[in-house]
């Protein structure tokens, strides 16, 4: 029986229960709203693809799901720490599962519970499935058996099959042996490995250390029985017998002297304190039991404060969990169409774990730590699970195996372009954000950022240094500066990889004072007024070294409320020439595409003159992503459907921007759904200007445009950028406070590029 308490029950019921029982749906992915629509996703209109198929069995790589899809199949007999409860019990773990493919890697995913309890059966029924499946990951397989069944099946079937509790263990224990060894200096062929367990994950975790360069001599194995040793009959089988020692020892006890590594996959409490005191120097536990790991961890510490410490507890440092590594490995795999999953590829992702703890960590991986870094060192041998970047390491490291050792039935030829696709499953902003990005690299501009002590805002630096995207200006008190940059573990410094201004000593505090007079002396600044304000507000100080060309761009708003911040740089910095007022534009990353929402922060009513200028503003940042703007003007009005003050504003917008930028692709006064879909258009208005899908929606109102910006963000799951400050006279953007780290860098690229064109 489980450990849960009646509280943790509850909720897990709960959960598992509502608004619709269990973790999975299954969602179309293609139209079928018309009876065309069906035609081609069924009869006939399917025919062509069964014959495409038949003719060519690679065709179903391209026009079927198989590619990416992936049978999570189990038959029950060893369930998490459930023990054998058959395989309809198992079926909430096998949907958990299949939920982390989707969620780590955008792989879909079949579970399937299995009733076969023997080895024959559960092989026929699963090499039957292959013509359905890209890939298999069994799961939940009691040992002896699940060896011979993944061996039959591998032999048998063409696909990836990948025992997840035998080979997803062993890679993440293979990645933090490497990484302890490469804190201490000692050699694996040359460490001592005991192990307190013999079941499939022990056993797989022992054969990739071995094939990692340890020595099977150097390997001692101990199970419920006692000491594996050359002789021994009791719960023996061939796997076992690969480690068993000629030995005298009989327990564990016996054998931990000296010890390096222990292994445990085990049970709670089966290593004593007085065995951790005979270990090694700077030994490696790793207490993998759960939820009762073989020695607390604390209690190990106690008794050898030198030693490292890895268990599978998310509330401990160091955490042994699968999810590490299995949804990459089979992105790898099937984006190559691997034939299998092989030691070279397993390897790889050996390799690729352990280098990604030694990278300084994202504002991702330290969020899913509560905020406080973990460096690499003897309390972070391993990422964190929730590491953005694990998908960027492993996938193209495995996919480079695959086809390095010849498995891979469609190699890739672009490794580049691999891993820019690969971003959309890190940070959703990574296609539409890539065009300003390259650009930002072509020419960096420096960026001065008010809120530099933000911790948000130093993650970001780090990035914004390493990729080249900018040169950061901070402003910041120096101590509070260094201290924050060793906590979050960052390795950039101020004078080094950025300028840091403390705004209690700066040396052009004098030129700043004036500067802020010239601008806002007839807005009521007074000098003295003026002196207080430049030492103490960093949206000042930022938006003053922009007018001083000391920076390119400025963003502000990771703190305070938004129009504070646009009433400083409406002092210091003004509107461009010939624009009337500011506005903001919103772009949100749906999975349907990306759409630019005005104004989302700024003029409550704008008037017909603001709506074009907005208008016009909006289509030259679109540009900058790449992108050709098709600008709709949303009203509740539909082409003069219903006659209303806002319906009229739309209509004057309109003839304005057809006047004055008669080059655009804008229509309107129209609905939101008459904006998004091109069907609806041409039956409402078919002489329409704007052709295809909208991706510039003008509000009439700030009510409307921040409603739909802040529903779409929620309902559609949708990934915001910005806001976006338009009408500037210089760069200047404002963003808010539930910004993150990721939000600060893409604002960075898209101040940078539009300091490139900035003409001041």
């Amino acid at each position: 029986m489980s450990n849960l308490s009646d509280d943790l029950k509850t909720q897990a019921l709960t959960y598992h229960r509502f608004p619709k029982p269990g973790k999975l749906e299954i969602a179309a992915t293609k139209p079928l709203g018309t009876q065309h629509d069906l035609a081609l996703a069924y009869s006939p209109g399917v025919a062509a693809a069964c014959e495409a198929i038949a003719a060519d069995p690679k065709e179903a790589a391209e026009l079927t799901s198989r590619q990416n899809l992936v049978a999570v199949i189990s038959n029950g007999s060893a369930v998490l720490g459930l023990g054998n409860i058959g395989p309809l019990a198992s079926k909430p773990v096998m949907e958990g599962k299949a939920v982390l493919f989707k969620k780590f890697a955008g792989i879909d995913v079949f579970d399937i519970e299995i009733d076969a309890p023997d080895v024959a059966r559960m092989v026929n029924v699963v090499s039957a499935l292959e013509p359905t499946f890209g890939g298999i990951n069994l799961e939940d397989i009691k040992a002896p058996e699940c060896f011979d069944v993944e061996a039959q099946l591998k032999e048998r079937m063409k696909i990836p099959v990948f025992h997840d509790d035998q080979h997803g263990t062993a890679i993440i224990v293979g990645a933090a042996v490497l990484n302890a060894l490469y804190l201490t200096g000692k050699k694996i062929e040359a460490v001592k490995i005991v192990t307190s367990g013999a079941g499939a994950a022990a056993l797989a975790c022992l054969n990739l250390l071995v094939a990692l360069g340890a020595k099977r001599e150097n390997i001692f194995v101990s199970d419920i029985e006692g000491v594996v040793y050359r002789g021994r009959n009791t719960l023996m089988d061939r796997w076992k017998e690969v480690y068993a020692q000629d030995t005298k020892a009989r327990k564990l006890g016996e054998i931990i002297e000296g010890a390096d590594v222990f292994l445990g996959v085990s049970a709670g409490g089966v290593l004593k304190p007085d065995m951790v005191k005979r270990m090694a120097e700077r030994p490696l536990i790793m207490a993998l039991a759960n939820p009762n790991p073989e020695i607390m961890p604390e209690e190990a510490i106690a008794v050898r404060p030198d030693a490292m410490i890895c268990t599978g507890r998310s509330d401990y440092p160091n955490q042994v969990n699968n999810v590490l590594c299995f949804p990459y490995i089979f992105r790898g795999a099937l984006d190559v169409g691997a034939t299998t999953i092989n030691e070279e590829m397993k390897r790889a992702a050996v390799e690729a774990i352990a280098a990604l703890a030694r990278e300084a960590p994202s504002d991702v991986a330290a969020m899913a730590y509560g905020g406080e870094a973990r460096t690499f060192g003897t309390g972070s041998l391993i990422p964190n699970p929730f590491d953005p970047r694990l998908i960027l390491r492993i996938a193209p490291a495995v996919a480079q195996a695959a086809i390095e050792s010849g498995v891979a039935t469609r190699p890739l030829s672009d490794f580049d372009a691999y891993r820019e696709r690969l971003n959309r499953f890190v940070f959703r902003s990574g296609f539409i954000m890539k065009p300003v990005f390259t650009r930002a690299k072509q020419e960096p501009k420096r960026i001065i950022y008010a809120e530099g002590e933000d911790e948000r805002v130093l993650r970001a630096t780090q990035v914004i240094v390493e990729e080249g995207l900018a040169t950061p200006i901070l402003i910041g008190r120096p101590s509070v500066v260094e201290t924050r940059l060793e906590r979050y573990g960052l390795s950039i410094r101020p004078d080094r990889d950025f300028t840091l201004i403390n705004p209690e000593d700066d040396p052009r505090y004098r030129e700043y004072v004036h500067a802020y007079i010239e601008a806002a002396g007839r807005r009521g600044i007074t000098p003295d007024a003026a002196r207080t304000i430049v030492r103490t507000n960093a949206t000042v100080i930022a938006a003053l070294a922009v007018r001083l060309k000391l920076a390119d761009a400025m963003i502000c708003g990771l703190e305070g409320r938004y129009m504070a911040h646009l009433k400083n740089i409406r002092d210091v910095i003004g509107l461009a020439p010939g624009v009337r007022e500011f506005a903001a534009l919103s772009l949100v990353i749906t999975k349907k595409g990306a759409y630019f929402l005005a104004d989302t922060q700024v003029t409550p009513e704008p008037n017909a003159d603001a709506i074009a200028d907005m208008a016009a503003l909006a289509a030259e940042h679109v540009r900058r992503f790449g992108l050709q703007p098709k600008i709709a003007l949303l009203s509740h009005s539909d082409f003069g459907s219903f006659d209303s003050a806002s319906a009229a504003k739309m209509r004057a917008a309109l003839a304005r921007l057809r006047e004055s930028h008669p080059d655009l692709e804008v229509e309107g006064e129209m609905n939101g759904d008459t904006a998004l879909s091109p069907m609806i258009r041409e039956r409402v208005f078919p002489n329409s200007r704007l052709k295809g899908e909208a991706n510039v929606l003008i509000m009439p109102n700030l009510d409307a445009a921040n409603i739909a910006y802040q529903m779409t963000k929620v309902l559609a799951d949708a990934l915001a950028v910005g806001p976006i400050l338009i009408g500037a006279a210089m760069p200047a953007h404002i963003l808010t406070p539930s910004v993150t780290a990721r939000g600060v860098i893409n604002m960075t690229a898209l101040a940078v590029v539009e300091a490139q064109g900035a003409k001041f």
